[in-house]
C-alpha cells in the first residue's frame, strides 16, 4: 500500500513555518513498510483542498492530511474532505461537551466557535486528541482497503495521535511488506560520473529503488527494497548493493550513512592517532564539522584560524619569506601550515587549507576556487591542490570535504 501526505495551512506556503510533520510520518508509514509517493501543501482554501483529496484518494490507498482541524474559518480540512467524499457531517454532542470540560479545567469558557471541531465526517471514527481541542478522524473508504486520516498540525498533538491510535489501526490494514535501505556515502567523484559509472546496474532493477543525492564533495546512494518479508528485501539489496560497491571501490567511505567526519573520527581512534587543522579560507568548518562528533576529544587536539600572514607566521611558524616569496595560497604555505600545525599541538596528523574562497581576490596564479589543502604525518606532508567552482560557500564546503577526505584515505591506506 502506498501513502499520500496533504499538509494543510496557508502558512506552510510561506518562509516563516516549514512542514515537519510530513517527515515525521514518512519516517513511521516507511518502518511499516508502506512508501510515501507524493505530498502536497494546500493553502486554506476549501476547492483547492477538496480537489487535492478526491485526487489523492482515488491513486492512494492511504491518504494522510495534517492541520486545519481548528475552530476558525480558515480551518477548512473538515468540509473539504467531506465534500472530497461525497459525505455529510453531523455534529457530535459528546465531543462539544468533552471541549467544555477541556476549557473548564483551564478555567476558561468555550467559545461558540469551538463547536465546529465537534462536526465528524460520516462514517469517520473520532480520534481523541488528549493534547488539543481537535480531534482526529478516521475515514475506511471504497474500493477498501483505503482510509483517509485527519490529523492535527501541532506536532505535539499529531504525534502522540498518530503513534498511538493510527498506528495499530494501520497493522490491521496493512499486507505483509517491509522497507529496508542500503546506504552508501561516496566521495572525490561527481554526480555525473557516478550516475554512469553505476546506472548499467541499478537500472536494471525496479526492486530495489536506486536514489542518488548530491551535496558538495558528497553523494548518497539509497537502495529502497519494499518486499513481503525482511528476508526478501535484505536479499535484493544484498544483490544489487556489492555490484555498485565494486564499481565504486574506495570512492564508497560509509556503508551506513555516516557522514565523513565520523568515518575519519572512527579511523583516528581505531589507530589510536590525533589530529589538529589549520584553516584559512574555510574559517573553522572544517574543525567543527569534527567537534560535531561526540567523542571527538579522543582524537582531535585542537586548531588554529590564521586569516592573515601574520598569524600564519606567529602561530603555526610560517616563515615570512616563503609567505612572500609565494604567498599564502600556495603549496609551499600549505606545508609549512601543516607541518606548523603538527609541531604545535603534538598530534599524529594535521590538515591546513589555504584558498581563495571569492568572490574576489583571484590572481593569474591563484584564481578564485583555488584551494591547497595540506596533509601532515608522521613521516611526510603531502599537498593537493584543488580548484573547486562555485560560490563562496560551496568553494569552502568542498575544501572542507576534500581535506577529510584525503585524511580517509591516508588513514586507510590509500
Amino acid at each position: 500500500m502506498d501513502a499520500e501526505i496533504i499538509a494543510v495551512g496557508s502558512e506552510l506556503l510561506t518562509p516563516a513555518r516549514i512542514d515537519t510533520n510530513s517527515l515525521y510520518l514518512t519516517g513511521k508509514l516507511n518502518a511499516l513498510g508502506v512508501e510515501v509517493v507524493a505530498k502536497t501543501i494546500v493553502g486554506d482554501d476549501r476547492d483547492r483542498l477538496r480537489e487535492a483529496v478526491r485526487l489523492a484518494a482515488g491513486r492512494s490507498q492511504i491518504v494522510i492530511l495534517t492541520g486545519g482541524l481548528g475552530p476558525t474559518e480558515d480551518d477548512v480540512t473538515r468540509d473539504a474532505v467531506a465534500a472530497a467524499l461525497g459525505r455529510q457531517q453531523q455534529l457530535r454532542p459528546e465531543i462539544v461537551a468533552w471541549i467544555e470540560q477541556r476549557f473548564a479545567r483551564m478555567k476558561r469558557k468555550m467559545a461558540e466557535i469551538n463547536q465546529r471541531q465537534a462536526f465528524v465526517i460520516e462514517g469517520a471514527e473520532v480520534l481523541p486528541n488528549d493534547r488539543g481541542t481537535a480531534p482526529g478522524q478516521w475515514i475506511e473508504c471504497e474500493p477498501a482497503p483505503r482510509v483517509v486520516m485527519l490529523l492535527p498540525g501541532p506536532p505535539r498533538e499529531l504525534e502522540p495521535m498518530f503513534e498511538s491510535l493510527c498506528v495499530p489501526r494501520l497493522e490491521r490494514l496493512l499486507p505483509p511488506q517491509v522497507i529496508r535501505t542500503l546506504h552508501f556515502r561516496a566521495a572525490g567523484i561527481t554526480e555525473s560520473d557516478l550516475d554512469q559509472l553505476i546506472a548499467p546496474v541499478y537500472t536494471k532493477y525496479s526492486n530495489p529503488v536506486t536514489t542518488i543525492l548530491a551535496a558538495p564533495g558528497d553523494i548518497q546512494i539509497f537502495l529502497r527494497a519494499r518486499c513481503a518479508s525482511q528476508a526478501e528485501a535484505e536479499a535484493l539489496n544484498a544483490e544489487v548493493g556489492p555490484q555498485i560497491a565494486a564499481l565504486l571501490g574506495d570512492r564508497i567511505y560509509s556503508r551506513n550513512g555516516d557522514p565523513l567526519e565520523a568515518v575519519v573520527g572512527n579511523l583516528l581512534r581505531e589507530r589510536g592517532a590525533t589530529l589538529s587543522v589549520a584553516e584559512s579560507a574555510t574559517g573553522g568548518m572544517l574543525a567543527a564539522r569534527i567537534t560535531s562528533i561526540p567523542g571527538s576529544s579522543d582524537y582531535f587536539s585542537g586548531g588554529f584560524l590564521v586569516y592573515n600572514d601574520r598569524m600564519k607566521h606567529e602561530l603555526l611558524g610560517v616563515d615570512a619569506k616563503l609567505l612572500e616569496k609565494y604567498t599564502a595560497v600556495s603549496e609551499p604555505v600549505a606545508e609549512a601550515m601543516a607541518v606548523g600545525a603538527r609541531r604545535a599541538t603534538g598530534s599524529t596528523y594535521a590538515l591546513s587549507i589555504t584558498g581563495v574562497a571569492g568572490p574576489g581576490g583571484g590572481t593569474e596564479a591563484a584564481p578564485v576556487g583555488t584551494v591547497f589543502i595540506g596533509l601532515a604525518g608522521p613521516t611526510d606532508c603531502h599537498v593537493h591542490r584543488s580548484r573547486f567552482i562555485g560560490d563562496r560557500e560551496r568553494v569552502r564546503a568542498l575544501a572542507a570535504q576534500t581535506a577529510l577526505n584525503l585524511l580517509r584515505k591516508k588513514l586507510a591506506g590509500g
